[in-house]
């Protein structure tokens, strides 16, 4: 099979992107696995993701600004551009800017139009090109030929999908059963859906337990013997900025656990202060422990001592978090007898300033990665985690920062975000700076008093209900938008979809 061009990569994301049609987008990606050897395919799924294997190469926009003009013929192999990234990537120390530069001038100097455009994409991190996880774990599947429950599985449990759709092209299902939850490296949180209250939830699981909702940092905690490692709900690697929480695993009477819980800032009587604050710990400035320190609560243990327990009921889950950790580090929970006894749990999860209560299965197993039907969350005000789309500059008192923010839902089929409406209420003056300098870092185009930015950063956005709208394209607009705050832990393909969307918007009618 002769070597896989950068061309055809480049090819697939434009047509990709040119499609809304799920089905479309996975048969295009399929076709163009087709062509790829086991040795390739790694680095086409993670280009084709919109991501450079080795992630972050010291390559910014003043780099690219200028490059030579493009070839005219296409010649680059895919290993060979995979390579003088990697090249890229180990330049450091003195003169390293400029050696950069000659190696990625010599780089562009080879690469068509279309090419270019797409090493740009990769090297900024902005391939918008709608080839979502999902939507490439159906297509590696589909080329490899193995149920696609298989792949997504093993991606969870791997976190890297690239390497599962290696292993499922070299030795199909086999291959892939060899990927197994391993202490010390991260794996997809499990998710949930929403439910109306917890009347509701209980509809919909026969048998059921309810626990506090926190409103802190989603955690993962891991321990083999000494070495203990704190991961965020993003799979960042936190463990240097937390170190009471380290101490709190290291105090456990095991050899090697994983923990799946959340980190929270208490204020001294014992109610959680507002997020912002618990995530002032983990930003580029993090408040130091000692001027702040977190609380860890921990509601599911996915292994322990050599025995892995995602697969295994929720109720085995739970002994197994009772009988390894105090209880003052577990989410305090109830086993459900019946609604009214749930909706006083709520009352008082309420009363003690958290921000509701979580519903969930006794019989269900983690779901890695996935937001399962297994776990409801229930609020008692409506909050949908929405994307910034765009934002517009302020008046009075605002003046000179940007104010009221565009606000869209993420639609799962296309890949693209739904405009639903606008909001500058509820903002802080630091809220009104911190956004105006994301925001502006961020910025693809200005249209009068109207800045439009990458679809990235989160917003937790409370509302009274959803009416039907003509203003906006999906037929539906927020009534009495305000923003919570902002969820940096949170990517935009975590956002809310706008099928959860529609769905309020039913009830309401």
């Amino acid at each position: 099979m002769p070597s896989m061009l950068l061309a055809l990569i480049a090819t697939t994301s434009a047509d990709v992107a040119s499609t809304s049609s799920r089905l479309a987008k996975v048969e295009r990606l399929a076709e163009c696995l087709r062509a790829a050897t086991p040795d390739e395919v790694a680095v086409a799924v993670a280009y084709l993701s919109g991501e450079l294997p080795q992630g972050t190469v010291g390559v910014g926009w003043a780099a690219l600004r200028e490059q030579p003009d493009a070839a005219d013929r296409a010649t680059l192999e895919l290993l060979e551009v995979d390579a003088a990234v990697s090249r890229l990537h180990s330049i450091v120390g003195k003169g390293s800017q400029g050696a950069r530069r000659q190696g990625l001038a010599a780089l562009f100097a080879r690469a068509t139009e279309p090419e270019q455009r797409l090493l740009v994409g990769l090297f900024l991190g902005e391939l918008r090109q709608g080839a979502l996880e999902g939507v490439m774990t159906d297509a590696v599947a589909k080329t490899a030929g193995v149920p696609a429950a298989e792949v997504r599985r093993a991606a969870m449990l791997a976190g890297d999908l690239p390497s599962v759709a290696e292993a499922a092209m070299r030795e199909g299902s086999d291959g892939l059963a060899r990927f197994r939850l391993t202490p010390l490296r991260p794996i997809g949180p499990m998710l949930a859906q929403t439910a109306g209250g917890v009347a509701a939830g209980l509809e919909r699981l026969e048998s059921a337990y309810v626990e506090w909702k926190l409103d802190g940092a989603r955690i993962q905690a891991h321990r083999v013997g000494d070495d203990i490692a704190i991961f965020t709900r993003n799979l960042a690697d936190i463990t240097a900025r937390v170190p009471e929480i380290v101490a709190v695993i290291r105090a456990l009477d095991v050899t090697t656990i994983l923990l799946d819980g959340e980190a929270i800032a208490l204020r001294d009587d014992g109610r959680p202060a507002p997020f912002q604050v618990t995530m002032s710990r983990f930003g580029t400035k993090a408040v130091a422990a000692d001027a702040l320190p977190l609380t860890s609560f921990f509601f599911d243990c996915l292994h322990v001592d050599g025995e892995d327990l995602i697969d295994l009921p929720a109720r085995e889950r739970l002994e197994t978090l009772d009988a390894r950790l105090p209880k003052e580090s577990i989410v305090p929970r109830l086993v459900m007898r019946n609604a009214d006894e749930a909706q006083v749990f709520l009352d008082d999860a309420l009363a003690r300033g958290h921000e509701g209560v979580m519903v969930k299965s006794l019989d269900a197993p983690y779901e890695a990665g996935r937001r399962g039907a297994g776990w409801l969350k229930v609020k008692p005000a409506h909050t949908l985690d929405l994307v910034v789309l765009a934002a517009e500059w302020g008046h009075g008192r605002r003046t000179g920062k940007l104010s009221n923010l565009h606000l869209g839902a993420r639609d799962p089929e296309s890949g693209a975000f739904v405009m639903l409406g606008k909001t500058f209420k509820g903002m802080t003056d630091e809220m009104l700076a911190w956004q105006t300098e994301h925001l502006l870092g961020l910025q693809t185009a200005r249209e009068s008093h109207v800045v439009h930015v990458r679809p990235e950063l989160v917003v937790e956005v409370a509302f009274d209900d959803v009416q039907t709208s003509s203003r906006y394209p999906g037929g539906m607009a927020l009534r009495f938008a305000r923003v919570k705050g902002y969820r940096p832990d949170k990517s935009a393909s975590e956002a809310d979809t706008i099928d959860t969307v529609r769905a309020i918007h039913a009830r309401a009618e």
